[in-house]
């Protein structure tokens, strides 16, 4: 059986090593599953809110070559954060006779597998949904607070 890894972090704040990291488990989890590895596809700094990654959206056009039978994620959430897009592109690739297997989550053929599959789905997909609605529920606070809300530095137009 062949596979392609895809790995993928969500912002500039993450580094390189979060990329190693999944291709590395990856990696092993294929090793121990007599799974070939002939490709990888790597997104940086791409949300899996949205099906506009590059990479991500070459390995899904790359599936219709028949050149791979699985994808391997670190996780679920690697693949999409959005329920709705994991369907769709789950589905895209099982026409082609390729499925999505996460390496850290022991996800059955069964039947069991199928709810299991939707709830990982779902949490992925609340927890976006939630963080968002945190850091804007932050970023309002200090606003009204006179806060600045910038990184590193001063806000635009003061110098030290």
């Amino acid at each position: 059986m062949t596979g392609v890894i895809y790995a993928r972090y969500s912002s500039d704040n993450q580094r390189e090593e979060s990329i190693e990291w999944q291709i590395r488990e990856n990696t092993a989890f294929a090793e121990k599953n007599g799974i070939v590895i002939v490709g990888h596809y790597i997104d940086r700094a791409v949300s899996a809110k949205t099906d506009n990654r590059p990479e991500f959206q070459r390995m899904i056009h790359d599936s219709a070559k028949k050149t791979f039978d699985v994808v391997i994620v670190w996780k679920l959430d690697r693949f999409s954060r959005n329920r709705y897009d994991s369907a769709k592109y789950k589905a895209a690739l099982k026409k082609n006779n390729v499925r999505v297997v996460s390496a850290t989550e022991a996800i059955s053929e069964g039947a069991e597998g199928i709810i299991l599959e939707s709830v990982l789905e779902g949490m992925a997909e609340y927890y976006s949904a939630d963080l968002a609605e945190k850091v804007t529920r932050g970023l309002t606070e200090n606003a009204l607070k006179c806060r600045f809300n910038g990184g590193n530095g001063l806000p635009y137009g003061y110098n030290r």
